[in-house]
């Protein structure tokens, strides 16, 4: 009886432990997942997080805007850069940090991820890419590219740098199917914030003139070193449709949420720092170009910062004093003097309530620029169309584009005309004048008017002549370093790179600027 009673126990325990069993099993998915945490993400959203993570920085500010001579500062320390031609690898990693760690990432992800079917989608992400990919290799050269962004997708924690060349052979292949293969019969993205989110009602056609316009930017960086593909992918692009107005450039709207780091540095700490450097700013006197007007502000007599105030505020183009480069703070207040101002405080700057303000937008890749590569593509006879026409029509497309700033910023039909009438392209001078209006058309893009800057040769500024510069062999900066982090967790790629393309210094040029 006792063994009875026993055995029946154990029958009954086991058929509880396998009901038990069972029934974890069924439920085990359900009762391990966290009902608040996110198990996958929309691929719209990973697309939205990289066009905002794409918004220029601080280092546009410290190198590129600085090289190109837009703007400037005679300050020391942390940013320090390329208005002393210095090698401050605490911000050469800028564009590094945040394309591989919040751009790239996200979209890698996020084109992994995408169904197949979502082929919209999938094209934005791909175009998006290529831009991103565009602004790192053109800052640094060589770079993780095919395994790039891909350390949990793939186990690939140490990836291997890619030669440019091959880079930007994928990515003119990236940007010629992917802008093919957007279809506005096709799966709507009405959540992405480049076009559908500011009221574009055809967004899909709006991002496919993206993609083309792209290709255009990414066939004319081979100018230099391979004038036949340059050529070819001219043609594809300006065949696929390239963009037709300001509506559709390719923009970030900042809001109070989400506001422009440019901004907020200029509204900020670094408020009484930057200032409108002499070249740019001769130029735009010079020629009496209506920008400058909506660009720039002085306060007169400011002999600090605490000066800088509005009362002190003077828009007049005729005021206006650029500051020079090759000067620092100690050395900068006696030519301010000498020059009849009250320190060099007293020098205009950007106009931090205008195209400075914590709210005014970052164009990243535009119809007016748009227009000047077309031009030059067509003077090149690499494309059908009057260069001329185009020119002033590239023009005419930045000033009118003045009227989606913050502020009183709208140029007249009047002051357009005015300048058109007496701006034709010089014979003999068709590229310099073409590439000194990208110059003035990529204000405030400096990745951009920095890497057409070295493509084309112009505009013809001045070497920094700042007596304490790094550079060894070449006059102006032609890449930045790779980040210091790169020694420590990848030096074996990293060292392949420096051996195949050159020493890890600002002089060395990258593959399309041979």
């Amino acid at each position: 009886m006792k063994t009875m009673k026993n055995t029946t126990k154990y029958i009954f325990g086991t058929c509880i432990a396998l009901a038990l069993f069972v029934s974890c099993d069924k439920d085990f998915e359900e009762i391990n997942t966290d009902p608040v945490r996110l198990t996958e993400i929309d691929g719209t959203f990973q697309l939205n997080r990289a066009i905002i993570g794409s918004s220029p920085g601080y280092n546009n500010f410290t190198y590129e805007e600085e090289i190109v001579r837009h703007m400037t500062t005679p300050f020391q320390g942390v940013g320090s850069g390329g208005n002393f031609n210095q090698d401050n690898r605490q911000r050469t990693a800028g564009n590094w940090r945040d394309g591989f760690q919040t751009t790239i990432k996200n979209l890698v992800d996020g084109i992994a991820n995408i169904d197949p079917e979502s082929t919209n989608l999938l094209s934005m992400l791909r175009i998006w890419r290529a831009h991103e990919f565009m602004v790192l290799t053109d800052t640094y050269g060589d770079i993780p590219y095919f395994e790039a962004g891909k350390g949990f997708l793939e186990q690939i924690p140490f990836p291997v740098y890619d030669p440019q060349e091959a880079i930007y052979d994928d990515i003119l292949k990236e940007l010629e199917e992917a802008s093919a293969a957007l279809n506005p019969a096709g799966d709507a993205v009405d959540q992405e914030i480049m076009y559908a989110g500011q009221g574009v009602g055809d967004n899909i056609s709006a991002w496919k003139r993206l993609g083309y316009s792209l290709m255009l930017r990414a066939a004319m960086r081979l100018s230099k070193v391979n004038p036949a593909k340059a050529q070819e992918f001219v043609a594809k692009a300006i065949a696929g449709g390239i963009m037709t107005s300001n509506e559709d450039n390719a923009a970030i709207w900042h809001d109070a949420s989400f506001r422009n780091e440019l901004g907020t540095n200029l509204n900020g700490g670094q408020a009484p720092f930057y200032y409108i450097e002499r070249e740019f700013m001769d130029y735009l006197q010079d020629n009496n170009d209506p920008r400058l007007g909506r660009i720039a502000v002085r306060y007169i007599g400011a002999t600090s910062g605490a000066d800088q105030i509005p009362e002190n505020a003077n828009y007049d183009p005729a005021e206006q004093r650029g500051l020079p480069q090759g000067f620092d703070n100690t050395t900068i207040d006696p030519i301010a003097i000498s020059e009849g101002l009250a320190s060099f405080f007293d020098y205009s700057q950007l106009d931090r309530e205008r195209l400075g303000g914590p709210e005014a937008p970052a164009f990243m890749v535009t119809y007016s620029q748009t227009l000047l590569l077309h031009a030059e593509a067509a003077f090149r006879g690499w494309a059908a169309g009057d260069a001329n026409v185009l020119y002033q029509a590239g023009i005419r497309a930045h000033m009118e584009q003045f009227a989606d700033w913050p502020g009183d910023t709208t140029i007249s039909e009047a002051e357009i005309q005015a300048f058109l009438d007496t701006h034709a392209l010089t014979p003999g001078s068709e590229l310099e004048d073409i590439n000194t209006q990208y110059w003035v058309s990529a204000f405030l893009n400096g990745h951009e008017g920095w890497a057409n800057f070295r493509r084309s040769g112009f505009p013809d500024i001045a070497p920094n002549p700042y007596p304490g510069s790094e550079l060894q062999t070449e006059e102006f900066i032609r890449r930045l370093t790779y980040p210091d982090t790169e020694r420590t967790v990848n030096l074996g790629n990293l060292e392949a790179a420096i051996s195949r393309q050159g020493p890890d210094i600002l002089d060395t040029r990258v593959w399309w600027d041979n």
